[in-house]
């Protein structure tokens, strides 16, 4: 989490963001994957508004995880506000992984503190030290977001339909990477969960007619 945070204030720096907005963002917005896609959309000369409406989209999936947790922990009423900042992909494994609410809740305690004051740190040591290293693009560094997060997802594609999910989404932000500005290929990539449901619904939704000519009883015509 350390390199991730140091890799991002590199990037931000290389994309034209100062010190004081690309701290802004680990501070208010505290997820990787959506502040890595929003400096990169930037970096590529992509349109701001564009850009944040990938980081949007990758960023809705800590609602989901929140709905998730709300059950698990159950935290008072006043914490959860707080406690909503620290939703990511980390504290959501480490918390799942418990067996019990109590042990959950210290989980998602020890874990959200731990990466936010970490991720925090280490973007400030990256968006001062970016200019040490020269030309930024040259190392790669916007790289290591998405392989952290990948690296996090892939162990959760359990089921053929989420390998599905995961596997058209990557065709069409690829494909889609050469032709279309930065930013927007991520946005139409989120177009692979409703595509693959909707054909999965249809898959179990459609009537077992058997084969020709047999009887819906059960006897041969």
């Amino acid at each position: 989490m350390g390199l991730s945070g140091v890799a991002f204030g590199v990037t931000a720096a290389g994309s034209g963001l100062d010190v004081v907005q690309t701290c802004a963002l680990s501070l208010l917005v505290f997820t990787g994957a959506s502040q890595f896609a929003l400096v990169g959309a930037l970096a590529a000369g992509g349109n701001p508004l564009t850009a944040a409406a990938g980081a949007f989209f990758l960023g809705v999936r800590n609602a989901f995880y929140g709905l998730r947790l709300s059950q698990v922990l159950a935290l008072p009423r006043r914490v959860r506000p707080f406690a909503a900042q620290w939703v990511i992909d980390e504290t959501t494994a480490v918390t799942l992984a418990q067996p019990g609410r109590r042990s959950a809740r210290i989980g998602f305690t020890v874990t959200g503190l731990t990466l936010y004051v970490l991720w925090n740190l280490t973007t400030l040591l990256g968006v001062l030290g970016a200019g040490a290293l020269g030309d930024t693009d040259a190392w790669g560094l916007d790289a290591a977001g998405p392989a952290v997060f990948l690296a996090l997802l892939a162990p959760m594609l359990r089921t053929a339909t989420e390998r599905a999910v995961a596997g058209l989404a990557v065709l069409l932000g690829l494909g889609l990477l050469p032709v279309l500005p930065a930013g927007v290929p991520v946005l139409l990539a989120a177009l692979a969960a409703p595509g693959v449901l909707w054909l999965e619904g249809r898959r179990r939704g459609a009537p077992d007619r058997g084969p020709v000519g047999a009887d819906p009883r059960g006897e041969d015509r």
